[in-house]
């Protein structure tokens, strides 16, 4: 039950970002939208911003899953992408508003353990230490997002498909020759 009183708090807070600013949302807006009182959405959320994170997380985990290899990223990033289109209103709303770093915050995550479950795949039988590992995920991390932010940004416009394809063909062999020349230092 709880997971649905959730997701439904999660529906409401979308279809209302279809016609308001997440800033002029309330709680009651929310709780009114579900038929659910107040004391309910504060069993779930501590404010609309905790339930904003835990949008994000809840929905977007599950396109990684299964994409997570070097083979496979392409299209966890293809199916994030959807995910933002799909949820359009919501996605620049939260973008432009204070909880614009939970979202940023979020995809930097979601990036990160994507690039790591990668690396560790092409490191397999490599010694290197797990800085280096740490720190070419960190550094295509902010690469992969900073991409996704100028697309936002520019709202949501532009082909995807050619974003995706382009980091494809820039960063084809570059995890494993990063790891290489890291693996030497080991």
């Amino acid at each position: 039950m709880s997971q649905i009183t959730k997701k439904a708090m999660a529906s409401s807070l979308k279809k209302l970002l279809e016609t308001k600013t997440l800033s002029k949302i309330t709680v009651s807006d929310i709780t009114d939208d579900c038929e659910i009182n107040r004391h309910t959405f504060y069993y779930h959320f501590q404010d609309i911003y905790d339930l904003v994170e835990w949008i994000y997380r809840n929905e977007t985990e599950k396109f990684l899953k299964g994409n997570d290899t070097y083979e496979t990223w392409q299209q966890g990033v293809r199916a994030l992408f959807e995910y933002a289109l799909n949820n359009k209103a919501f996605i620049i709303n939260t973008y432009h508003s204070i909880s614009k770093e939970y979202l940023i915050e979020h995809l930097y995550q979601v990036t990160y353990n994507l690039l790591m479950k990668v690396l560790e795949e092409q490191a397999k039988d490599m010694h290197v230490d797990d800085k280096y590992k740490k720190f070419i995920a960190d550094f295509y991390k902010y690469a992969f997002v900073g991409m996704a932010i100028d697309w936002i940004d520019q709202g949501m416009k532009s082909d995807y498909e050619n974003i995706i394809l382009n980091l494809s063909t820039l960063i084809e062999g570059d995890f494993h020759k990063a790891l290489l020349r890291f693996e030497r230092k080991y």
